[in-house]
């Protein structure tokens, strides 16, 4: 079995080619980068994030995000596996939900065995090869030296070989139920709209990273001074405490410093299961995000919002996108300009901003409209996105500036668990303008926004206003001056001009 696992992986063939695309997702990606002093940036590795999107049989629905590092192998090799442990006949609608866990925990079990089970025999070729090695000596012979040189070659091939893992995040719908399951530091939104026009987003789970204080717990009763490992912010070179493969922290955990007290293997691939969760009558979207895509918007601007951020990004793409590729791709492509102006910028967080890892955001849609692209803004059809100025003023009243985009709405809407923040915003009839408000709260909370319904903000402009001059620019439609005397007035010292805020 182990053999063919192997021609598999070697063949680049898919386990799943067979298996029905779904339609109701779209995925964007931007590779890994590093800026020079000049602003340009380079990529230092080939992209090694993964992802899938299929439809099963029994209105079975199967999604993932995979965070790959040290390669891309163990991302591609879970991607195709656990495909493979899920939609070829194991689920089906009879299942109850106790089923689902099992089965989802079962499947990466298989995954990461199966994974090993590819690279066991350069394993053993590795072992066997590091006894042969002569320690350094000035009086061993050409002979010997040629071959320690050429043993040393060798195991950098099987280390290159055998090196890496990944985390990830999967979303399976069945029966109409969501569930998640995760390993490691990727991210799982939830955006419900509910018929009164409040919205909620909800962060489904927590990351398994070294500040999570219910991993460090675990860690610690298996021995490891989880102290240290809060301190040390990583253990071998990841923050994740949860992973699929990796041999390193897998097998030859007690030559790791950090985990050498470890009674048995500390770092695992066991998800954490959440659901399953009704999506029955909700209208809204599910996001899947890997960790650098969540690490670059936070890098920009900070941890205390990013939920609201990223969902209000993709909230103004889909009100412009006609499909759900274009829609994640440009969200990627927003973070992306985002990190890197804020780099260019030289303000206080440009330090936190000299690269980014690969990035990759998967949006699956539940009763959610796209754009339709022969409407008007002034007929409803389209929300388009606003740029909030941003500052990097350190100020000790917290100051967090909130900007509420409008968002369909149907149906009613059950709270869930695990709420990470709530946008209330208001619903455009026809003929009326998007309207939004930016509301400054003096909070070291995530905030509620709520629209206003007057579109103070928005000038009422026809249709031949949105369209772009000669440049390509569209004039500006969004009256600022509000905001600004708000802003002034929160931050009488003076930080405000200071800080760079208003237009550049």
């Amino acid at each position: 079995m182990a053999a063919q696992r192997r021609n598999l992986m070697q063949s680049h063939q898919s386990w799943t080619d067979d298996l029905p695309l779904c339609q109701m997702c779209g995925v964007g990606t931007a590779p890994n980068c590093v800026y020079g002093p000049d602003g340009k940036g380079t990529q230092s590795h080939t992209n090694e994030d993964g992802h899938l999107g299929f439809r099963g049989e029994d209105s079975c629905f199967l999604y993932g995000v995979f965070n790959g590092y040290d390669g891309s192998r163990v991302a591609s090799f879970a991607s195709q596996c656990l495909t493979a442990e899920l939609l070829l006949g194991q689920l089906n609608s009879s299942h109850t939900d106790n089923d689902i866990r099992r089965i989802l925990t079962q499947a990466f079990d298989v995954v990461e065995k199966s994974y090993f089970e590819t690279i066991d025999d350069a394993l053993a070729e590795k072992a066997t090869l590091s006894n042969y090695l002569l320690p350094h000596n000035e009086n061993v012979s050409f002979h010997h030296s040629s071959q320690n040189q050429k043993v040393q070659e060798r195991l950098k091939e099987l280390e290159q070989e055998v090196s890496g893992g990944a985390t990830a995040v999967v979303a399976l719908i069945l029966n109409n139920k969501l569930y998640i399951a995760n390993v490691g530091t990727n991210r799982a939104l939830l955006c419900k709209s509910s018929s009164d026009g409040q919205n909620q987003v909800l962060q489904i789970g927590r990351p398994h990273s070294t500040d999570n204080e219910d991993e460090l717990q675990r860690l610690a009763a298996l021995g490891v001074d989880s102290t240290r490992v809060k301190q040390a912010g990583q253990i071998a070179g990841q923050s994740s405490t949860r992973r699929l493969g990796d041999y390193r922290v897998k097998f030859n955990y007690n030559e790791i410093d950090l985990l050498s007290a470890a009674k048995t293997r500390p770092i695992i691939s066991e998800p954490e299961i959440h659901g399953g969760q009704s999506l029955d009558g909700v209208t809204g979207f599910l996001l899947l995000m890997s960790e650098g895509l969540i690490n670059a918007l936070e890098s920009a601007h900070g941890a205390e919002q990013a939920n609201q951020e990223i969902v209000a990004m993709v909230a103004a793409e889909l009100a412009q996108q006609t499909s759900l590729e274009a829609a994640a791709q440009s969200v990627v492509e927003r973070v992306k300009r985002l990190h890197h102006d804020v780099y260019v910028s030289g303000r206080q967080r440009a330090t936190y901003c000299s690269r980014h890892e690969d990035m990759t955001l998967l949006i699956r849609t539940l009763n959610y409209p796209l754009a339709d692209g022969a409407l008007t803004p002034t007929q409803g059809g389209r929300i388009y996105p606003v740029s909030v100025p941003y500052s990097n003023s350190q100020s000790t009243s917290k100051t967090s500036v909130t900007l509420s985009l409008v968002m369909p709405s149907q149906s009613t809407l059950t709270n869930g668990t695990n709420t990470a923040s709530t946008l209330e915003e208001g619903t455009p009839t026809p003929g009326q303008s998007p309207t939004a408000t930016l509301q400054s709260t003096n909070t070291q909370t995530q905030s509620s926004s709520s629209s206003s319904g007057d579109g103070s903000l928005f000038r009422q402009r026809g249709s031949q206003a949105a369209q772009p001059d000669e440049t390509g620019r569209v004039p500006p439609y969004v009256d600022f001056s509000q905001f600004y005397r708000l802003w002034g007035s929160d931050h009488s010292d003076g930080q405000s001009t200071q800080g760079g805020l208003g237009p550049q």
